[in-house]
C-alpha cells in the first residue's frame, strides 16, 4: 500500500479514537495486559519466523557483558524526564539489561511485519529494511562522506549496517554511534567485533558535547517516534550545530501517511500506543517544517517501504 492523502491516523491525536485509546491506555490493569500482549506479539513472530528471541537472551545473561557497562556509562549524564517513563513494554524503558537484550530480536520481528505477504527470512526483511533506506541516501547525498554520526544507535544495528553502506563509497569514513543509553551501548560495542565503529558515545542527542561542524552525515533511524517533539525539535538544533555546511540530516522513520499504519485493526493500534508513550505527539508533528523552521535546506521526504519514510534534509554551506 502507498500513502494515503490524509495526513495522520485517526487513533493518533485529539480524534475520538485517540481519546478513546489513551483512556484504556490510562487504566493500569488494562494498561499490564496491553503491555504483555504488545511484547508476546512481538516475541511469537520472532520464534515463528527462526529469531532466536530467547536464546539470545540466555546467551547475553549468561555472559560477562554486564560487567562492561562501567565502560561505557557516562556517569555525569541526567536523563530528561521524556527518557524515564515506561516504553516498549519495560516499567524501566531503555535502561535496564532487557530491553537492550531484546533489541535485536525485536527489530528483526519489526521488519518481518513490513512485509507480512512475502515469504522473507528475518535476515532478508532487516537488509531490505535498511537498504531501502540506504537508496534514499545514495540518491540525495553527493557531497563526499568522511564522517557519520547515527544518533540513537541502539544495539548498534542501524550503524553498522550505515557504516558499511558509506564504507563501500570510501573507505576512509568513520562512524559514531551515539545512544543515552548504556544498556544499548554496551551491547552494540559486544557486536562490533571487529572494532568497525570509531566509537560507542553515551551522550544525550540534544547536547552531545562534540564539536561544531564535524559531520558530512548525521541520522536517526527510528528514534523521532519515541520522543515528544520539544526534544526532536532541540535534537535537531544539535544536529544542525555538528553538521558540516552542506551535510545532510538523514531520518527514517514510520510514515503517518501510511496506508498500511492508518488501517492498523485496533488490537494493534492500542497494543502499539501502550508501548509508545509519545505517538500522538509524532504523529501530529511536521517534521519537515520544524525542519525549515530550524534553517535546514532542501527538505525531502520519500515512502521507503509499506510502512516508513525517510527524511532528509541539508545544513546550508553558507
Amino acid at each position: 500500500m502507498t500513502a494515503t492523502g490524509t495526513q495522520k491516523p485517526a487513533w493518533a491525536g485529539d480524534d475520538l479514537l485517540s481519546k478513546v485509546v489513551n483512556q484504556l491506555i490510562r487504566t493500569k490493569p488494562l494498561y499490564a495486559l496491553m503491555k504483555h500482549q504488545a511484547r508476546q506479539v512481538l516475541i511469537k513472530t520472532a520464534e515463528k519466523n527462526g529469531i532466536p528471541w530467547r536464546q539470545t537472551c540466555a546467551e547475553l545473561e549468561a555472559s560477562d557483558i554486564q560487567s562492561l557497562l562501567p565502560v561505557l556509562d557516562n556517569a555525569a549524564i541526567t536523563y530528561p524526564d521524556y527518557y524515564q517513563v515506561p516504553f516498549h513494554a519495560y516499567d524501566a524503558g531503555n535502561l535496564c539489561w532487557q530491553a537492550a537484550f531484546e533489541a535485536a530480536s525485536a527489530t528483526y520481528s519489526m521488519a518481518l511485519r513490513v512485509w507480512p505477504d512475502e515469504a522473507l527470512t528475518w535476515q532478508a526483511a532487516h537488509e531490505r529494511l535498511r537498504s531501502t533506506f540506504h537508496a534514499v541516501l545514495k540518491t540525495y547525498i553527493t557531497h563526499p562522506v568522511h564522517n557519520v554520526l547515527d544518533m540513537g544507535c541502539s544495539v548498534g544495528l542501524s550503524t553498522l549496517t550505515l557504516h558499511r553502506f558509506f564504507q563501500q563509497q570510501t573507505d576512509t569514513v568513520q562512524t559514531i554511534g551515539l545512544d543515552l543509553s548504556p544498556y544499548m551501548l554496551t551491547v552494540a560495542q559486544q557486536r562490533d567485533s571487529h572494532n568497525e565503529i570509531a566509537q560507542w558515545l553515551h551522550a544525550n542527542a540534544e547536547s552531545t558535547g562534540l564539536p561544531a561542524n564535524t559531520f558530512d552525515v548525521i541520522t536517526l533511524q527510528f528514534v523521532t517516534h519515541e520522543l515528544p517533539r520539544t526534544a526532536t525539535r532541540a535534537i535537531f538544533q544539535e544536529a544542525l550545530r555538528l553538521l558540516r555546511p552542506g551535510g545532510t540530516l538523514a531520518i527514517a522513520d514510520n510514515n503517518p501517511k501510511s496506508a498500511v499504519i492508518q488501517k492498523l485493526p485496533p488490537v494493534l493500534f492500542t497494543l502499539m500506543k501502550s508501548t509508545e508513550p509519545w505517538s500522538d505527539d509524532y504523529y501530529t508533528f511536521d517534521i519537515e517544517a520544524a525542519l525549515a523552521d530550524i534553517g535546514y535546506q532542501h527538505i525531502t521526504t520519500a515512502e521507503t517501504d509499506p510502512r516508513h519514510r525517510a527524511i532528509l534534509a541539508q545544513k546550508p554551506k553558507a
